[in-house]
């Protein structure tokens, strides 16, 4: 990955996103992985083809904020982060429930193999 990365928290990554749009950046998308039992989130931004990063590691059962306040699209993303990884977004906009991808009946949560759901009713 080429381009600044900046270290954020729970605390800091709804501001940073508000500087990184006060400075016209465009954010591009999220990366989620694990990192042992936390969740690590890449935020990616654009300006003039240069590249800046917002790297977030968080406890997968703590809720994240959401930045769709800052960024409307951010949505998508976080709908998607929460259907594959079982995370809480605080404050997302407008929040599918697991349903932007997954099937009502889908009990296995897709990229955490020890997590299982309660169907959906």
């Amino acid at each position: 990955m080429q381009g600044k990365v900046i270290d954020v928290t729970l605390d800091t990554v709804v501001g940073e996103v508000m500087n990184m749009k006060n400075e016209g950046q465009r954010l591009v998308t999220y990366s989620a992985y694990q990192d042992g039992d936390k969740l690590g989130i890449l935020y990616h931004f654009d300006k003039d083809l240069e590249t800046t990063h917002l790297r977030l590691t968080a406890d997968m059962d703590k809720p994240i904020p959401s930045v769709s306040g800052v960024y409307f699209a951010a949505m998508l993303v976080e709908n998607e982060i929460r259907d594959q990884w079982n995370v809480e977004f605080d404050g997302l906009v407008l929040d599918f429930n697991r349903t932007l991808f997954l099937d009502p009946e889908v009990t296995q949560v897709p990229l955490v193999s020890n997590v299982k759901i309660e169907p959906k009713k």
